[in-house]
């Protein structure tokens, strides 16, 4: 609910600071309060009664610090969609037609330097020796790296929000381009009145842009027809209904029935893509310290240093997983004018099926090398760690696509429905968020049925992806020839 609900928000923003900055600036404190929390769940659950033996010898539950860290981490992920939508609405905002394309490039070479810092602080464990005060008896080496980390991505975050406070200048919204350029009417409307004009959209934006201009000059603009002054409260009282979060979320759901027809395919493949990533998302780290490296965070020391290594060498495969993905994200326009957009998503999806399928057999195999088990098998051989790595950083080059090419194809859909970009992106979302839930809902128990480990999500996962990438080329339209990089337009 959140990014489409800030998604439109934020369109119809009045501030005097613009319509998206406000946004991003409560967003990104909130991100700090949470990784804050979040970091020190330990402390806080210390402070608050959990169990005072040190942390090196305890290894039961702290349930205080537990509720604290979940706290946090619910908070974290309401913050980072609310800066996320605004964000990316604010790049389109500020790229004209002609430099979408540059535009998107800079902004996922921006996102892959991020994650490659990110994964690089998750790949060091020496956080807790350069900060040795970050650790105490609630609070040992690995909560330490944690903590430490999460304050220098703190001070990242502070510096390059107030760059784009800085220099991100927004032209405020006027309450006269408000009642014209409404987002989420068009995908609303009847269908026999979504064959919309695009030179009519035009022409009204211009004409919007003048009155806002004349009202700059002139003060304000005067409309004295009686016709404007019966059905201006009728129509704010609409308009402040459609701004509820609950009437957002009816919004969003009435709007499939009036979505372009190839948006129901888009859906399907997008529902089918994020299917076959979650598990990844969810277990890479873990399925590195438990099936490659073969540790245990609740085993003897050796396997614990086992699971942590493995965890470690998962951040860094994470790392170079970002750095593909910086380097793809500039030739997915290329790809896309060559063979077509439709064709580049279909085969990051065979990727993703190839990929998730060599992480099943690298976990068989690695299992079977010792044939008393997984759990009396320490440390992970040469061959399965390179193997894990190249699986890891080939999957960067799927995720470029999957982080660009489906909002492009939404964007370019939609823009014949005359707008309804806020709106139609918040659908798109629920093609995201509802995998995500049956991932998270159903992985554990799935890979219970089949005896523990990650290898029965892995293997649903590419089964996933398969269907995705033949659905893809079966269903979704082709727009090679007018295809517009617009990456990651939230607005």
């Amino acid at each position: 609910m959140v990014q489409p609900c800030v998604g439109i928000w934020s369109d119809k923003c009045h501030s005097k600071y613009g319509r998206r900055r406000p946004f991003i600036f409560i967003g990104a404190v909130m991100i700090s309060i949470a990784v804050i929390i979040i970091g020190f769940s330990a402390d806080i659950g210390y402070l608050l009664g959990d169990t005072k033996e040190h942390c090196s010898t305890f290894k039961g539950t702290r349930s205080r610090a537990a509720i604290v860290f979940v706290v946090g981490f619910w908070m974290l992920d309401l913050a980072n969609n609310t800066v996320q939508g605004p964000a990316r609405a604010l790049l389109a905002d500020l790229s004209g037609p002609d430099q979408r394309n540059t535009a998107n490039a800079v902004f996922c070479s921006w996102m892959a330097v991020g994650n490659i810092l990110g994964f690089s602080a998750g790949a060091s464990g020496g956080w807790h020796r350069w900060f040795p005060f970050l650790t105490n008896r609630a609070c040992c080496e690995p909560c330490g790296n944690l903590k430490a980390a999460f304050l220098v991505a703190v001070v990242f975050l502070t510096l390059c929000t107030l760059v784009t406070l800085y220099f991100a200048n927004e032209v405020p919204l006027s309450p006269k381009q408000y009642k014209r350029m409404s987002d989420s009417a068009p995908l609303l409307d009847s269908p026999q009145n979504t064959g919309f004009d695009l030179s009519q959209s035009k022409r009204e934006l211009q004409y919007a842009n003048s009155v806002a201009n004349n009202e700059s000059e002139m003060g304000h603009v005067a409309d004295n027809s009686p016709k404007n002054e019966e059905q201006r409260p009728d129509k704010d009282q609409g308009d402040s209904f459609a701004d509820s979060p609950g009437a957002v979320l009816v919004n969003l759901l009435t709007s499939l029935r009036h979505l372009p027809p190839a948006m129901h395919s888009v859906l399907i493949v997008m529902a089918l893509t994020w299917l076959s990533w979650f598990p990844f998302f969810l277990f890479d780290t873990d399925w590195m310290g438990r099936e490659v490296y073969h540790g245990d965070p609740k085993g003897e020391a050796d396997e614990v240093n086992a699971y942590n290594q493995g965890v470690r060498e998962g951040a860094f495969g994470l790392l170079l997983n970002s750095v593909v993905l910086g380097v793809s994200s500039f030739l997915i326009e290329p790809m896309c004018k060559w063979i077509g957009s439709r064709l580049v998503w279909a085969v990051s999806n065979f990727i993703v099926f190839i990929c998730m399928a060599c992480t099943a057999i690298i976990s068989v195999v690695s299992i079977s090398a010792n044939t008393q088990g997984v759990q009396h098998v320490i440390g992970a051989t040469r061959s399965t760690q390179i193997a894990a790595l190249v699986v890891f950083s080939l999957l960067g080059i799927p995720l470029a696509v999957t982080y660009s090419v489906p909002f492009s194809i939404t964007a370019e859909l939609t823009a014949d429905a005359g707008g309804g970009q806020g709106l139609a992106i918040g659908v798109l979302n629920l093609a995201i968020v509802v995998p995500q839930m049956v991932v998270s809902l159903g992985a554990g128990p799935w890979d219970a049925l089949f005896g523990g480990g990650n290898i029965p999500a892995f293997a649903l996962a590419s089964l996933a992806a398969l269907a995705a990438g033949i659905f893809a080329m079966l269903r979704l339209p082709n727009l090679s020839s007018n295809f517009k990089s617009t990456g990651f337009h939230f607005g």
